[in-house]
């Protein structure tokens, strides 16, 4: 039985996720690494992590299962029929992302878009055919023999949670953040990430063994979103079976 490595969202912070990968055991042939998806906004370097994780999955050792986000599905909103309301709120990092495809600096913090960069912004011209397929191809949930993988969770109902295939549209699994669901959900162990961990209630299970402060995980669920791409984020990933927990953070100590 092979191993799993899930990576939380990335927020194109290229330099974090380098460090979790660099600290992880290597991978082999058997294992898997899943990428729960938003590979992009916020962080300074979307372009350049799309493109590693696409070349990721093509020459990886292990095999790599890239998830949908709820930042891909937006953008792909905004390119079919627009969606200025995602593009306007300056937290959702969406100038950063127009501005790493045109291999400039990021914007300063809080800073609006120019009239050309709104326009190029408002149908997402600036992303590239191939990566808009890409994209588009993305799976909304993956399974082994370990856990279900989800970017966001499992909308249910009176206490019921369907599998993810279930799920109708596809997309709610990327965009839940539901209370009942962090504290209600029983099922096959399910790793999420979308909701930073440090916003989820605190009788949300039990911390992971190894890491008492930061990612979520218990008999059912793990939380691995903890902020990659903001300010004072970094990145974690987790192993499975073994539930080990990786971070950016160098400083910290294990």
């Amino acid at each position: 039985m092979g191993r799993t490595f899930v990576i939380g969202d990335v927020h194109g912070d290229l330099d974090a996720l380098m460090r979790v990968l660099a600290d992880l055991p290597r991978p082999g042939p058997r294992d898997t690494i899943v990428f729960l998806g938003d590979y992009i906004d916020r962080g300074p370097r979307s372009r350049e992590t799309v493109e590693f994780v696409r070349d990721l999955e093509r020459e990886g050792a292990a095999r790599v299962v890239a998830l949908r986000g709820n930042h891909e599905d937006a953008w792909l909103t905004v390119i079919d029929r627009g969606w200025d309301g995602f593009l306007l709120p300056r937290g959702n990092g969406c100038l950063e992302t127009l501005r790493s495809y045109q291999n400039l600096p990021p914007p300063a913090p809080q800073r609006p878009p120019t009239g050309e960069e709104w326009e190029f912004m408002r149908r997402g011209r600036f992303f590239p055919p191939e990566v808009v397929a890409w994209m588009r191809r993305l799976p909304f949930f993956y399974e082994d023999e370990h856990a279900l993988y989800v970017h966001a969770g499992i909308p249910g109902k009176d206490g019921a949670y369907p599998h993810p295939a279930e799920v109708k549209p596809q997309n709610a699994l990327l965009w839940l953040r539901d209370r009942d669901f962090f504290v209600r959900y029983r099922g096959k162990y399910l790793v999420f990430g979308h909701t930073v961990c440090a916003t989820l209630p605190q009788e949300f299970s039990a911390y992971t063994p190894e890491d008492p402060t930061d990612a979520f995980a218990g008999p059912c669920l793990a939380g691995i979103d903890t902020g990659a791409g903001k300010k004072k984020g970094f990145l974690t990933a987790l192993e499975l079976p073994a539930r080990r927990v990786y971070e950016s953070r160098r400083e910290k100590t294990r």
